[in-house]
C-alpha cells in the first residue's frame, strides 16, 4: 500500500503529528478541519453559518491539492458541539454539495478545539 500525504498552504497547516491529508490509491481522507484561517492560522470565531463556510473552504483546499473536488466526496463526518446548530449548518453544507451529495453522518461532542462549533472530515474517491 503506498500512500501519499496531502499539504497545501490554501488550507491550515496540521497543529499536531497529523497529515491535512492523506491518499491511498483513488482514496483521499482528510484530517478534521476546523474554522482555521489558513493565511493567519488564527482561528475564526463566527456564528455557525461562518464557521461551517470556512471548514468547507479548507476541506475544498485539500481535496484541489488531492487533484480532486467537492463532486469527489463520498463520506463526510461532522462534529458539531451544540446539535441545536444542525439546520443552519445543514443550509451551508447543502449550498456547499449541490446535487453532489455525499453519505454523512453528523454527531454532537462534548468540545471541539479552540472552542470551534463544528469540525468536519471527509473521504473522497477519484474516477
Amino acid at each position: 500500500m503506498k500512500k501519499r500525504a496531502i499539504r497545501t498552504d490554501k488550507a491550515p497547516a496540521a497543529i499536531g503529528p497529523y497529515e491535512q491529508g492523506i491518499q491511498v490509491g483513488g482514496f483521499l481522507f482528510t484530517s478534521g478541519q476546523i474554522a482555521l484561517d489558513p493565511k493567519t492560522g488564527e482561528f475564526l470565531k463566527g456564528e455557525i453559518e461562518e464557521e461551517t463556510e470556512r471548514v468547507l473552504k479548507n476541506l475544498d483546499a485539500i481535496l484541489e491539492a488531492a487533484g480532486m473536488t467537492r463532486a469527489h466526496v463520498i463520506k463526510t463526518t461532522v462534529y458539531l458541539a451544540d446539535l441545536g446548530h444542525f439546520p443552519r449548518m445543514n443550509k451551508v453544507y447543502e449550498n456547499f454539495f449541490g446535487e453532489n451529495k455525499p453519505a454523512r453522518s453528523t454527531v454532537q461532542v462534548a468540545a471541539l478545539p479552540k472552542g470551534a462549533k463544528i469540525e468536519i472530515d471527509a473521504v473522497a474517491a477519484a474516477g
